[in-house]
């Protein structure tokens, strides 16, 4: 028998270009979910000792990734953002923005990207074949600066960096391309970053005011508990206040939408012995071990699924989520609601 790569095994490259830049921007928006098929078990049993392990691995990949569930929280968030740009397209003053704010690892990067990739994605649908850059995406530099800032937008267009260029050359340059190219949405993640409570921060802040007023595009930012990090400090924390509304992300309560999560993730696993309905039966376990945390929980389920198909066992038990080990936030919040009898 003779397997040749399938359209699975060329989905799964594990080679990532930053989405931080372009490129990496495109690839991000031109991806399409993973998929992988399981074999029935005579044809599994066909396959040489090398096969199985090139089947293996492909398994194992693909259960890295798995699949992006599309939440409550994220269609509120896609929703307000195509709300602003919309109500943003004809403004000729102050634009409206929006902020998501909430605790780490509460899924606000995985939403704002895929609100920039479903824009990119209408907006190529609307205009076909022209060479537009609908959405940009940066990081808002730590310890940054101006020039940090502005050199972020240069980064993700790949303009060369010309130290003899002062911070407001690298602006003008930024805002004449992105103002040609037609861009209409700009996201700016980790903005907790930006501390209005310090002289960096306003610099930066008055400094991310003239791109947001020197071009015609939407303004989303996402950060870490934004309330509190001083990002509406002060007169210009409240003239951000103001402009912005604001989307919250969380932990999702016991509920049928949790169940649901859980039943999306159980029945995209691909392994030969796993029971279904073992996850959805365990959802409220689930919910304790993770504190209802949806990265954590896709952190469990898929780290379980690779440990069952390493050890030859390819199932995901009771047992098997015991075992496993995920991020120490959620196991030290288990512990405690463990000690307290919560």
């Amino acid at each position: 028998m003779v397997v040749t790569a399938s359209a699975d095994e060329e989905q799964l490259d594990p080679r990532q270009v930053p989405s931080v830049t372009l490129e990496g921007w495109r690839s991000f928006v031109d991806a399409t979910p993973a998929t992988c098929t399981l074999l029935a078990a005579p044809a599994r049993d066909a396959l040489s000792p090398a096969q199985r392990t090139g089947y293996d691995d492909r398994r194992i990949a693909y259960h890295s990734e798995l699949v992006i569930i599309e939440t409550s929280t994220v269609r509120h968030l896609t929703h307000q953002g195509r709300l602003l740009t919309l109500l943003n397209q004809r403004e000729c003053g102050a634009r409206r923005a929006l902020i998501v704010s909430g605790p780490w690892a509460s899924g606000k990067t995985t939403g704002i990207k895929l609100l920039g990739k479903v824009h990119e994605q209408n907006v190529r649908r609307k205009y076909p074949g022209q060479d537009r850059i609908p959405v940009v995406y940066i990081t808002t530099p730590p310890k940054g600066s101006p020039r940090k800032l502005a050199s972020e937008f240069a980064h993700f267009l790949g303009l060369p960096d010309k130290s003899r260029h002062n911070t407001t050359d690298i602006a003008d340059s930024v805002c004449r391309v992105l103002t040609d190219a037609r861009t209409d949405l700009v996201i700016v993640d980790e903005i907790h970053n930006l501390n209005l409570a310090t002289s960096v921060g306003e610099d930066m802040s008055d400094h991310l005011k003239y791109f947001t007023e020197h071009m015609p595009a939407t303004f989303v930012y996402a950060g870490i508990n934004v309330e509190r990090s001083g990002l509406f400090t002060g007169m210009r924390g409240q003239q951000i206040s103001a402009r912005s509304v604001l989307v919250r992300t969380g932990s999702f309560t016991y509920d049928g939408e949790w169940k649901a999560l859980v039943a999306s993730l159980e029945s995209a696993l691909r392994l030969h012995a796993h029971t279904p309905g073992t996850l959805t039966r365990n959802a409220k376990y689930l919910h304790q071990r993770t504190g209802g945390s949806i990265s954590s929980l896709s952190h469990l389920i898929r780290v379980a699924a690779i440990s069952a198909i390493l050890s030859g066992g390819e199932a995901i038990t009771r047992s098997t989520l015991d075992d496993t080990i995920i991020d120490h936030a959620a196991e030290s919040a288990t512990a405690h609601r463990a000690a307290v009898g919560a």
